[in-house]
């Protein structure tokens, strides 16, 4: 019988993943441009005030996401050199992980605090800036680490096993509401300063020189399309996995072609708009652009399709195999 290889596309993927993981967080972590921001900003002193304090408890917590990469990238590192790891190491490493995560997430906890705050001026459209802004960033620097410590809670050996998978499924759903409600807020906000609001994207196609105009901003139009709705259709496609991960009792019964489909999906979506920037942008560079690029810290996750197809692939395997 032909001994069964070790290095398998999946497994590659994984280390690409967890490695880019890690070299983007290095990356962030070693970038010292911000250092000073807030005394350039001379106009207005409570700006930045609010620039010093966000910008400093972002890069305390920045540094338990810097462990967090460490630890992930050692322990893959050690699992192709050793070709194996015990079970209770590889529920370790992805419970402190967990955790570390969880506490750089609440780095963005003075955001939302100073986001909460613009809601009492009397200028400020009560209905748009909570969709648009309170809300996302009450959600990521809230809600979201308290399901990752959660999560890292429920993931035990001695847990049943279909409770580490109910809350796997619930943490990488929240992420992608998460990815969805700040990026398209961020969108209608550089929209809204253009001062056309979601208009300027009807107009795109609908005026007389509509083709040519459309042509012209055609990554602006696509990114914003990918990220309203096919982003939310994506976070609606993982709340049905979600709601099906409850039947699960054993390894066997995961899906593999649906967790392949979400982590692709998710995957593209950042390597696309990573590379409609290098590709098309250029001269129509805006803060989409900006943000995504310069303040995006979960640029890695471009790297997923290569952990995620994998998995689509060997579950197609599987039905074909099966009787």
């Amino acid at each position: 019988m032909a001994e069964q290889k070790f290095y398998t596309p999946l497994k590659v993927g994984l280390l690409t993943v967890v490695t880019a993981y890690f070299l983007f967080t290095l990356h962030g972590m070693f970038t010292l441009s911000w250092v000073g921001e807030w005394n350039r900003l001379t106009v207005n002193h409570n700006f930045a005030t609010t620039i010093f304090v966000e910008d400093i408890s972002a890069a305390i917590t920045l540094g338990f996401r810097f462990a967090a990469s460490i630890i992930a990238f050692s322990a893959v590192l050690v699992y192709f050199a050793k070709k194996k790891l015990s079970k209770p190491t590889v529920y370790k490493v992805a419970r402190w992980v967990l955790v570390f995560e969880g506490i750089y997430w609440l780095g963005l906890v003075a955001t939302a605090y100073y986001t909460v705050l613009v809601l009492s001026r009397p200028t400020v459209n009560l209905l748009s800036y909570l969709l648009v802004s309170v809300i996302p960033t009450v959600v990521e620097a809230i809600i979201l680490p308290i399901i990752l410590f959660i999560f890292a809670f429920k993931l035990n050996p001695n847990k049943p096993f279909k409770t580490s998978v109910r809350w796997g499924f619930i943490t990488g759903t929240l992420y992608i509401f998460v990815f969805w409600m700040t990026n398209t807020g961020s969108w209608i906000g550089v929209l809204s300063e253009r001062g056309k609001g979601i208009q300027y994207l009807w107009k795109e196609v609908t005026q007389v020189n509509g083709i040519e105009h459309v042509t012209l901003h055609l990554e602006h139009l696509v990114s914003f399309i990918t990220t309203a709705f096919l982003l939310l259709a994506l976070a609606i496609y993982a709340v049905y996995a979600t709601m099906k991960s409850s039947h699960i009792e054993k390894v066997q019964d995961i899906k593999m072609g649906t967790i392949g489909v979400i982590l692709t999906s998710l995957g593209l979506y950042f390597l696309w708009n990573y590379l409609s920037w290098v590709i098309f942008a250029g001269a129509t560079f805006n803060d989409w652009y900006r943000w995504f690029l310069g303040h995006n810290m979960d640029l890695w996750m471009l790297s997923l399709p290569l952990l995620g197809l994998p998995l689509l692939l060997s579950n197609k395997h599987q039905e074909k195999s099966s009787p």
